[in-house]
């Protein structure tokens, strides 16, 4: 279970905190020929061999790495901008079905001492999986809609959303694995009454749907992710 933590926190590391939206937009224009397509491979690999270091572990990390360029190479091939939202979903699976696979394969009989105990890094997967690669999930799937729009003339800080979301989801989580779900209520009710002046306003339905559907999906994920680390522990 801990090498497998391992692999899954390398991933949510160089997939989503080591890679600028810049290389992104990099990959998407020139594809195979993005430079930054091969620097994003070699991140995943050091952060592997770094949080892995037992050297006999090398055939897992060698498979994950070359599956991970494997499906990425697939996705910037075949990916079009109408189907942008989709290949990022199918992308992200891959890369999860990928790790399990090698897992399984290479890793399964192999045991490593460690200071880190299983629920400690099971712990800090689930906290770093609602931070960043919560936020872009959900801005992948917001993105259908034209969100600038909606808010136009009631702007907010810039990123506040995306702080208050991760704040909340955090602290949704640390709520669910402590069974304080009272509190979950009560964090669901503040937001509400924070809300009320979005929300009052009938001509403000499509706002209202977009609060309502993000607060869903936040909460739903924190809750689920919550969930999850109480059922392995």
């Amino acid at each position: 279970m801990m090498i497998l933590l391992k692999l899954f926190l390398a991933h949510i590391i160089g997939d989503f905190f080591l890679q600028p939206q810049s290389w992104v937009k990099d990959k998407d224009n020139k594809k195979l020929k993005s430079p930054k397509l091969y620097l994003h491979i070699g991140i995943h690999i050091t952060l592997l061999f770094v949080l892995v270091p037992d050297i006999t572990l090398w055939p897992v990390i060698i498979t994950v790495g070359i599956s991970h360029f494997i499906i990425d190479a697939i996705k910037l091939l075949f990916q079009q901008k109408k189907t942008k939202r989709l290949w990022f979903f199918i992308d992200q699976l891959l890369h999860v079905a990928s790790i399990l696979l090698a897992y399984y394969i290479f890793v399964h009989s192999f045991e490593i001492d460690d200071f880190l105990t299983d629920q400690i890094l099971l712990f800090i997967v689930g906290i770093l999986s609602l931070t960043q690669p919560v936020s872009i999930i959900m801005k992948t799937i917001f993105s259908k809609w034209n969100i600038s729009k909606l808010t136009e003339g009631n702007e907010s800080l810039k990123d506040a959303g995306k702080y208050i979301g991760i704040l909340e989801r955090i602290l949704v989580f640390v709520f669910v694995i402590l069974d304080h779900w009272e509190a979950v209520g009560f964090l669901i009710t503040a937001k509400s009454v924070f809300r009320f002046g979005d929300l009052k306003e009938s001509k403000h339905r499509k706002l209202t749907e977009y609060i309502l559907i993000g607060t869903l999906i936040s909460f739903g994920i924190a809750i689920g992710v919550g969930l999850i680390f109480k059922m392995l522990q």
